[in-house]
């Protein structure tokens, strides 16, 4: 694992936090929602890739195909 996929996790939650505080002050809670959605779909998306690739490894490893 890449050290570069936390930062990247990392930036995203903390980009999307000021966002939201920005978009909550400027009483538009809708918007603040949705971006806060976006945001959890993206890292569950990038997540979701590396567990692929793990699996693919471990298949690989035991020649299970």
């Amino acid at each position: 694992m890449d050290i570069s996929l936390i930062f990247k996790i990392a930036s995203i939650g903390i980009l999307l936090g000021i966002l939201n505080i920005i978009l909550d002050k400027a009483d538009k809670k809708e918007f603040a929602y949705i971006t806060t959605l976006v945001g959890v779909v993206i890292v569950f998306g990038m997540v979701i890739l590396l567990i692929s690739r793990l699996f693919d490894n471990i298949r690989t490893i035991f020649q299970l195909y």
